[in-house]
């Protein structure tokens, strides 16, 4: 506001420049007003039964906001939803071994860094390159598309997993000589995504991130209260330090896109901890040792690769 308001009157200078002094962290993060509001809404209702609601305070105001940013694919289905990719993987496998059971033993008997090359038709929607598919430290699975300029060519995760599709006959390409440089690429991306987003949860569209985040907000919008238990912080501190199970992975994608709300999202981590069920626990003096593993590598290239 403050930059339209430059005295014009006289002014020789073909720029003025502006000086935003905005905090780096969101407003939201630093005062609290939201949450506290919410806080005080909540405890309202716990005590005189008030039915009172704070507008924009659930999933609403997200999809609002997408909507006003025209965000693409706002109005599509949730197939291409990156949270339930570990469900479609392991659909594929499945249905792969099922139509040709001698798979199972021929890729579990594979190495490490195994890689492969098949052509394609390059576009400005499928350039050429490589996919990588990554496990990190951490303990999670990643995929990277990274183009023949070594820079990445997207993040979703659903759209690297549906690029490396190909029928079980089509032949293997040469290997391009830059493969191992843009494998190198892919690694260092997924590897800097890793700690500048998610950490060791993992990405932020993943099911630990999502858990851990929520879990971690319903806790400090009810401190002090009933809902809050000593489990609900065992099973915070549990998420933040062990990679989640597979089964317990699929469950909370399932009620993540079902749009469970906190409360019972944390009843729910609870449950699995209880049954064991949620995480994988690990001495830590392993989990010092693990080292990121890159699992396979496919190159992409037009029929004419330099």
């Amino acid at each position: 506001q403050r930059a339209g308001r430059v005295d014009r009157i006289g002014q020789q200078a073909e720029a003025i420049l502006c000086y935003s002094f905005m905090p780096a962290e969101r407003i939201e993060d630093l005062l609290r007003l939201r949450a506290r509001v919410l806080r005080r809404l909540r405890e309202n209702a716990e005590v005189v039964g008030s039915d009172e609601a704070f507008f924009g305070s659930g999933d609403e105001n997200r999809i609002v906001v997408d909507l006003y940013n025209e965000k693409a694919g706002i109005l599509d289905d949730d197939a291409d939803d990156d949270t339930d990719l570990s469900s479609r993987a392991l659909a594929i496998w499945n249905n792969a071994i099922e139509a040709d059971p001698r798979l199972k033993g021929i890729v579990e008997r594979l190495p490490d860094v195994v890689y492969s090359s098949r052509t394609h038709q390059p576009t400005p929607e499928n350039p050429d390159g490589v996919l990588v598919y990554m496990r990190t430290a951490q303990d999670y699975d990643a995929l990277a598309w990274v183009g023949r300029d070594g820079e990445p060519f997207t993040e979703s995760q659903s759209r690297i997993l549906q690029a490396a599709a190909c029928h079980p006959n089509t032949p293997a390409a040469p290997r391009n000589d830059s493969h191992h440089e843009l494998v190198a690429a892919g690694v260092a991306r997924i590897t800097d995504e890793a700690m500048a987003e998610g950490g060791q949860l993992g990405r932020p569209s993943g099911a630990r991130y999502k858990t851990y985040m929520r879990l971690k907000r319903f806790i400090e919008e009810n401190e002090r209260t009933v809902w809050v238990t000593d489990e609900h912080r065992r099973a915070l501190a549990d998420i933040y330090r062990y990679p989640l199970r597979n089964t317990a992975t699929d469950t909370l994608n399932r009620q993540l896109r079902a749009g469970i709300v906190d409360q019972k999202l944390a009843e729910l981590v609870v449950d699995l901890r209880r049954d064991d069920r949620l995480c994988v626990i690990h001495d830590d003096d392993e989990d010092e040792d693990a080292e990121p593993r890159v699992i396979c590598s496919l190159g992409l290239w037009g029929g004419n690769q330099p």
